[in-house]
C-alpha cells in the first residue's frame, strides 16, 4: 500500500506562480513512476507530467511544456510541481499518482498507467 498527500495548492493571478508538493509514504520504493494530473469541473482528467522514479527521465503534456517542471526527492519521498505562468484555464484539481508498474495500458500520462492516488489540492487563477 501506498498513500499520497498533496499540498501547495491555492489562489494566485494569471502570471503567477505555485509549487505543489506531494508527501508519498508506504511502500515507495516499489513505484516506477510518479505523475501529476489535473481535473477541471465538466472535463475529464488530464495527465500534466510524469517522472521516472528510478532514472531521471520526465514528460510533459503539451497544455503544460515549458511552463511547469515535476521533480522528485527521493530522500524526501515528495513529489514537486513547479507551475509558472499560470492562466485561468489552468484552473482545476490537481492530483499526484503513482504507478508500481514499468508498463502498463497508455502513456505515462495516461491514468490507467497508476495504482495509487492522492486526494488532491484545488489551483485557482484568476484574470
Amino acid at each position: 500500500q501506498m498513500q499520497l498527500v498533496e499540498s501547495g495548492g491555492g489562489s494566485v493571478q494569471a502570471g503567477g506562480s505555485l509549487r505543489l508538493s506531494c508527501a508519498a509514504s508506504g511502500y515507495t520504493a516499489r513505484t516506477y513512476y510518479m505523475a501529476w494530473f489535473r481535473q477541471a469541473p465538466g472535463k475529464e482528467r488530464e495527465g500534466l507530467a510524469a517522472i521516472y522514479t528510478r532514472g531521471i527521465s520526465t514528460q510533459y503534456a503539451d497544455s503544460v511544456k515549458g511552463r511547469f517542471t515535476i521533480s522528485l526527492d527521493n530522500a524526501k519521498s515528495t513529489l514537486y510541481l513547479q507551475m509558472n505562468s499560470l492562466q485561468p484555464e489552468d484552473t482545476a484539481m490537481y492530483y499526484c499518482a503513482a504507478a508500481w508498474k514499468v508498463y502498463g495500458l497508455g502513456t505515462v500520462l495516461s491514468s490507467t498507467r497508476y495504482d495509487y492516488w492522492g486526494q488532491g489540492t484545488q489551483v485557482t487563477v484568476s484574470s
